[in-house]
């Protein structure tokens, strides 16, 4: 029997999905968590073959859990099921250890036959987001970069970002300017948007 864990923000779709999980003969689901920062207590105590991780979770993202769920717990397969089929998605998941990756309006059956085939040692993602993220290639930001940018989301004036990041009003605006030059925008929120479209950030 195949032990899951689900992490998901919704719990509706949380409950629905284990649901339909529990249907497969071979699937119990052992754990279900609505916060990225509980994945890793909520793994070790229930001990789960493979993690079914929503990016968009409370606390910390399913991308920031990845590596954290793998140092604790390494024989765990982590599979990346999301919303947002966004390549920089992939690309950051793929390289925080995840075994698949894999878009929600898919029917629960192939979700069944990927959780099967990422325990058999397979990498499985979507042919079309696998071709786009070798299309869009890696992200153009530094970690820094993100970090102001995301810090910018909120309307923040640089001296905003510069308290709370402790950087120099200089630097981020250096950092601001390196953004918007990357992402070949305009001003820091078509920056932020398009960085946010590629899944960036």
């Amino acid at each position: 029997m195949t032990r899951v864990l689900i992490a998901e923000d919704q719990g509706m779709l949380r409950d629905a999905l284990a649901v339909l999980l529990e249907l497969e003969d071979d699937f119990e689901v052992v754990a279900q968590v609505g916060s990225g920062d509980e994945v890793v207590p909520a793994a070790l105590r229930t001990r789960p073959d493979v993690a079914l991780l929503d990016i968009e979770l409370n606390g910390s993202s399913g991308l920031d859990a990845t590596p954290a769920l793998l140092s604790a717990l390494p024989g765990c397969a982590v599979l990346i099921v999301t919303t947002f089929g966004r390549p920089g998605y992939l690309r950051r998941a793929l390289e925080a250890g995840a075994r698949g990756f894999v878009v929600k309006d898919r029917p629960v059956e192939e979700l069944a036959g990927a959780i099967r085939r990422v325990l058999a040692g397979e990498t499985v993602v979507d042919p079309a987001l696998a071709a786009a993220a070798l299309r869009a290639g890696p992200s153009p930001l530094t970690p820094r970069e993100r970090e102001v940018l995301m810090a910018a989301a909120d309307g923040s004036t640089a001296a905003d970002i510069s308290r709370r990041l402790h950087l120099s009003e200089s630097t981020v605006r250096n950092h601001l300017s390196a953004c918007i030059t990357k992402t070949l925008t305009r001003n820091r929120m078509e920056a932020l948007r398009t960085a946010r479209q590629n899944g960036w950030l």
